[in-house]
């Protein structure tokens, strides 16, 4: 039989009363408390009567708090990849920065300078627009460098955040097992703290949160690395960087007592948050526009100075560089000692062969003298990944044969090894030749005079041809001088002529200077002093004769000293209309010709042409300038705009998320309010209980008189 005594559930009525009163008063003080989760007291009955004993708890659902959470760090992500991408997509969008208006500008006052090639005035006016052209160059690519080191010093101050946080998330994981020992109350204090530093860490980065029977959490991140441990143990990041300085990696350490300290590379692109924004912005977007920029630099100085060599100048000299392409330093890896130096540079007239890509080159083997002998070129992209070509295979290229000097690689690059270091197989390199080139990019001359615009060569026909031939173009490819004719040499001798037959590969004939028809599928080579170089026959076409007469010459051949040069004469001669027996056409040096405009307007036509190499892989598909930079300004601008319309989605779930939370754990001020009336009620009903109790036991005791 169960005892009941009025007293003893008056007393346990009014305690539970008060306890209740406290919990409400307390909800309602802490309704603008940043992280205060509210609390209810829950009260088991007494098999005595009256009230049993109380506990105070907080009032949470785990998958509202988890949710809120993945939101926090969608928003903490997003809202730092936006602000990022936005800043550089205004700045390439500026008309006043704007490279394809420098491009444009520049190539316009080429082709205004081509209607009047001895004009100074025309010639200086392409220098100034030149200067123009690299000077946003410059701007563009510096802006990317304070970006790049602004990131830097932002990593730094994010993850000492991140270790701060992951701190105090242990020390309070400590506290919150010290605090409960063995009470059924729950220290709410120490979890209200606890749960905002796992929040704000979440905004840092994506992370999964699991709390134990004792109350302890365990945090890891959503790639499954541990942070905090359930006895109060943590690991902190830290930020790293392999071969290039300024390329920060983030690592994960421990900071264990009495323990050996290791590190382990987080994956950056799954991180989250804004740390996670803060790396794919660097990788996705400021990386990789750098280096396009870069690229189209590069693509567009070369193929003018390539154009310009070609030509002939207002001194009547061959032409030489209007840039001043920058050389490249090799960093080297992490097991690579540090006074190993590999120099690099962009191997000239190939600039339609750089692409974006960074170059990692691996030595494979070395020589008795610790020399490379041949190495492995890896193309890397901006974030340190291999790229892939179209078939999803690493772009690599193995076995390249190397030795002393510089050494031509794919890509369009060339590297050099000291002669005098001691290299060992293995050792690896890293080489950027596009991520500062457009900042290092100068012009070469001040003087409007080196501007070639003329052909160097003429080609004339005989005044007293009968046939109704006339000379269509002559093609100029390589006009490199080399007296010891190396396999690069022209046939120009850098004196204002060609060679002659003293001064030619082999000696016996000068460069091809005549072409005398003796039918009109039939035609003989003689150089500048009328010996034969060679005879064709079965000409079916007048297109690049001389090409025509080194395939298929003969009696005699074409010179088998000729042959052995990459591009020799380094010209060509092709005709309109039908030639007849007798006709003869003439090439000579163009001397005097400084009026001649031939090459100004294949300077302006560069910027019509496929220049820019589109990706890494072996297609060679090209693009021009112009597509080159809308194809980044697109790029950056659709990277800003869908993300803008992602972190809009990310904060409407976000608010949601909040709502919820706020539904079940945040305080209502309404519901406090008429729980306090509740509970008011309830403690004077108890109070009343015990009064009655003392009226009956004075009753009876009046009674017992």
């Amino acid at each position: 039989m169960i005892r009941t005594d009025l007293f003893n559930i008056a007393k346990t009525g009014v305690n539970a009363s008060s306890q209740l009163l406290n919990t409400t008063s307390n909800n309602i003080a802490n309704v603008n408390t940043d992280g205060y989760v509210r609390e209810q007291t829950v009260f088991e009955s007494s098999t005595l009567g009256g009230v049993g004993q109380g506990t105070t708890e907080r009032v949470i659902s785990i998958f509202a708090q988890n949710q809120l959470r993945r939101d926090i760090t969608s928003v903490g992500e997003l809202e730092t990849f936006v602000e990022k991408t936005s800043s550089l997509d205004n700045l390439l969008a500026s008309e006043a920065n704007s490279i394809a208006d420098g491009l444009s500008q520049f190539f316009a006052s080429m082709q205004t300078a081509a209607d009047d090639p001895t004009n100074l005035a025309s010639r200086e006016a392409v220098l100034g627009e030149a200067t123009g052209l690299l000077s946003r160059m410059q701007t563009l690519s510096e802006f990317m460098e304070a970006k790049e080191e602004e990131l830097n010093l932002q990593f730094t101050s994010e993850v000492e955040h991140a270790n701060s946080l992951i701190k105090s998330i242990g020390e309070l994981n400590s506290a919150v097992l010290t605090a409960k020992g063995g009470s059924d109350n729950e220290p709410s204090v120490l979890l209200n703290q606890r749960d905002k530093a796992i929040n704000e860490l979440a905004e840092l980065m994506s992370v999964e949160v699991r709390e134990n029977q004792y109350g302890a959490v365990v945090v890891n991140l959503s790639s499954g690395e541990s942070l905090v441990l359930e006895d109060g143990s943590f690991n902190l990041f830290e930020l790293g960087n392999d071969a290039d300085l300024t390329f920060k990696e983030l690592q994960l350490t421990t900071a264990f007592e009495n323990k050996e300290n290791t590190s382990l590379n987080i994956a950056e692109d799954s991180l989250g948050g804004t740390l996670g924004g803060l790396f794919r912005f660097r990788d996705e977007i400021l990386g990789p526009a750098q280096r396009d920029i870069g690229q189209m630099a590069l693509a567009m100085a070369d193929a003018v100075n390539t154009q310009n060599h070609l030509g002939m100048d207002l001194d009547l000299q061959l032409g030489g560089d209007i840039f001043t392409l920058p050389t490249f330093a090799g960093l080297n890896f992490e097991g690579t000692p540090d006074d190993l130096p590999v120099a690099a540079r962009l191997t000239p007239g190939q600039g339609d062969q750089i692409t974006d890509a960074d170059y990692k080159v691996t030595i494979e083997s070395v020589d008795g003298s610790n020399f490379p002998t041949s190495v492995t070129l890896t193309l890397l992209n901006s974030d340190g990944t291999p790229k892939q070509d179209a078939q999803g295979n690493d772009v690599e290229y193995t076995g390249i044969s190397v030795g002393s000097g510089f050494n031509e690689l794919p890509g369009g690059i060339e590297i050099e090894f000291n002669s005098v270091a001691s290299y060992d197989a293995g050792n690896e390199f890293l080489i950027q030749p596009t991520k500062f080139a457009a900042s290092d990019l100068t012009l070469a001359t001040q003087r409007p005079e080196d501007l070639a615009f003329a052909s160097p060569l003429r080609a004339d026909a005989d005044i007293g041809n009968l046939g109704d031939a006339k000379v269509s173009g002559i093609q100029i490819s390589n006009t490199v001088v080399d007296s010891t004719l190396g396999s690069d040499a022209s046939a120009f001798d850098g004196a204002g002529d060609i060679h002659d037959a003293s001064s030619a590969p082999g000696g016996t004939v000068g460069a091809p200077a005549q072409i005398v028809f003796s039918s009109s599928s039939e035609f003989s080579v003689l150089d500048s002093a009328g010996n034969l170089i060679t005879e064709v026959s079965g000409a079916s076409s007048y297109e690049n004769l001389l090409s025509q007469a080194k395939t298929t010459g003969s009696s005699p051949a074409w010179p088998a000293a000729f042959s052995a040069l990459d591009d020799y004469p380094g010209y060509d001669l092709s005709l309109s209309g039908v030639p007849v027996a007798g006709d003869t056409f003439s090439i000579s040096y163009n001397t005097n010709g400084v009026a001649d405009n031939a090459n100004a307007l294949n300077l302006a036509e560069l910027q019509k042409e496929g220049m820019v190499q589109l990706s890494s892989d072996n297609a060679n598909q090209l693009r021009t300038f112009h597509d080159a930079y809308s194809s980044l300004v697109g790029r950056v601008g659709e990277s800003s705009a869908t993300a803008q319309i992602s972190l809009d989605a990310a904060e409407a779930m976000k608010v949601q998320s909040e709502n919820w939370f706020d539904s079940t754990s945040g305080v209502s001020l309404d519901e406090e309010a008429a729980n306090l009336v509740r509970y008011q009620q309830t403690y004077a009903a108890a109070a009343r209980i015990l009064t009655t109790a003392q009226e009956l036991f004075d009753t009876i005791l009046a009674a017992a008189r």
